[in-house]
């Protein structure tokens, strides 16, 4: 089944949000992303019908094992893309911004063709 791009996003941000400070919170979400709170009130309501998102009483906000998965994707895909992009001359600041929507549109297929060729072609460079 096709996820969303937005919840896609919104999983890659918990991952970064909690890699980076450990817990996450919709407030969180809401400054990273530009968002107003009661936007992130109902996106986080939503995956959490989705089993892609736990909320602790205090507001604490996890990836289920599912969430995790498909997060831990979108992020290998933007982060292959930016590295990629950059490699090529484009600035970073580009290349994460056409990273992001590349992420959400490739097919699996073709994303591990490419991966691959990256792999075979460029040991060195950062997977």
């Amino acid at each position: 089944m096709k996820v969303q791009e937005s919840a896609e996003n919104y999983l890659e941000t918990i991952l970064i949000l909690k890699k980076r400070m450990g817990s996450v919170r919709s407030v969180d979400i809401a400054a990273e992303l530009q968002f107003s709170k009661p936007s992130i009130s109902v996106a986080m309501k939503n995956l959490r019908e989705k089993g892609y998102v736990t909320v602790e009483e205090g507001g604490q906000i996890s990836l289920t094992e599912e969430g995790q998965r498909l997060a831990e994707g979108v992020y290998e895909r933007h982060s292959l893309f930016t590295g990629l992009l950059v490699a090529l001359g484009v600035s970073k600041e580009t290349a994460a911004e056409d990273a992001c929507r590349i992420e959400h549109v490739i097919s699996e297929e073709t994303f591990q063709a490419i991966k691959q060729h990256v792999k075979d072609k460029a040991p060195s460079f950062n997977l």
